[in-house]
């Protein structure tokens, strides 16, 4: 897969007990409403107001909850989501975003069975049995995930997204030839699937196949705006000795997101590959000016720096990298050998 942890706004505990055969949701050991201070944030206090208006609105529950999860508040999250299933229990989103928040808060067991009720609920709801599958398949659960797989074929044989399922099922079990079968099937059914095209020019080129190429030009060509895919190429480039087009790539990744901390940085090692230090040594300056945490940053300015006998300024770079990452063996070699120097 693909693929988010902050500390919750409040410590209020939230306990799920979803009834799947009977006609409602319930919650155990917590109060009909809890009650909310003041948090800070005036969309949650907002709607903390409305719903003491109004508390039968599920809609209310799902839009607080919605914040707290985007400010990873979880555990608000959940307890909010679970009051609008209660209050509503005909809508399957609610179990989706209910499913997202506890997997989020690394309780993803959890998550499994509430998309698992969810889908005895609602039984031809394709969405609910692709967020299982896909769910299962996070899990390393691979006959589950294949199971509510078969189950979308039932209904809609001919479901890209089914196909492209699939293919992260096979992808993940080392079976190359059924993952490319099945991205082919499922980009031949939906061209929009963007994932599809990357994943498949990636196997391609692993297995050392320059059709790999093709299949990221689609991606870019469909999408053309698409960090995802435009990264992807240029990986691809890079590893085909296409230097300068990688670095072109990375600044149209860079004109589409100029917080994009990771174009920075690899355009200076490109940089680096192509003997241009001064143009790698701004590179990793926006790195880390982009984004202060980003180790590998200020190592590689550092380095930068030492090779152009700036050696003062990366000894400030080796020694911040060490104060974020005190094993890091390297910029403790380069720190020494310019203390050594000295």
């Amino acid at each position: 897969m693909k693929a988010k942890m902050f500390f919750p706004f409040l410590t209020l505990l939230a306990a799920l007990a979803i009834n799947a055969c009977g006609g409602g949701t319930q919650e155990q050991g917590q109060s009909d409403e809890p009650e909310l201070g003041q948090t800070g944030n005036p969309t949650i206090d907002g709607l903390t107001q409305a719903i003491a208006a109004d508390r039968t609105d599920p809609e209310l529950y799902v839009q607080r909850g919605d914040v707290f999860y985007e400010n990873r508040g979880y555990d608000e999250a959940i307890r909010d989501y679970t009051k609008a299933i209660q209050l509503d229990t005909t809508q399957p989103v609610y179990y989706h975003k209910l499913a997202d928040a506890h997997m989020d808060y690394f309780k993803s067991r959890q998550a499994v069975e509430i998309l698992k009720r969810a889908a005895e609920r609602f039984p031809e709801n394709i969405p609910t049995l692709l967020k299982l599958s896909e769910y299962h398949l996070i899990l390393t659960q691979y006959e589950e995930s294949m199971k509510a797989i078969d189950r979308v074929l039932k209904i809609d044989p001919q479901n890209a997204e089914a196909y492209f399922m699939f293919g992260m099922n096979f992808e993940e079990r080392q079976d190359t030839v059924r993952a490319i079968n099945s991205y082919q099937k499922a980009v031949e059914l939906d061209a929009n699937i963007i994932d599809g095209w990357i994943n498949l020019g990636q196997l391609y080129a692993g297995l050392g196949d320059p059709l790999a190429l093709r299949y990221f030009d689609n991606a870019t060509r469909i999408a053309p705006n698409d960090i995802t895919a435009l990264h992807a190429k240029a990986d691809y480039l890079t590893t085909t000795n296409d230097l300068e087009g990688a670095v072109e790539l990375y600044r149209k990744i860079i004109t589409i997101d100029p917080q994009y901390d990771e174009a920075y940085f690899n355009s200076g090692l490109l940089y680096l590959d192509m003997d241009s230090v001064a143009k790698a040594e701004q590179q990793f300056d926006l790195t880390v000016k982009t984004s202060p945490t980003h180790i590998r940053g200020y190592y590689f300015r550092g380095l930068s720096r030492e090779m152009q006998g700036k050696a003062a300024e990366a000894k400030a770079d080796y020694e911040q990298a060490l104060r974020m990452a005190p094993d890091y063996e390297q910029a403790q070699q380069r720190l020494d050998g310019l203390k050594e120097a000295g």
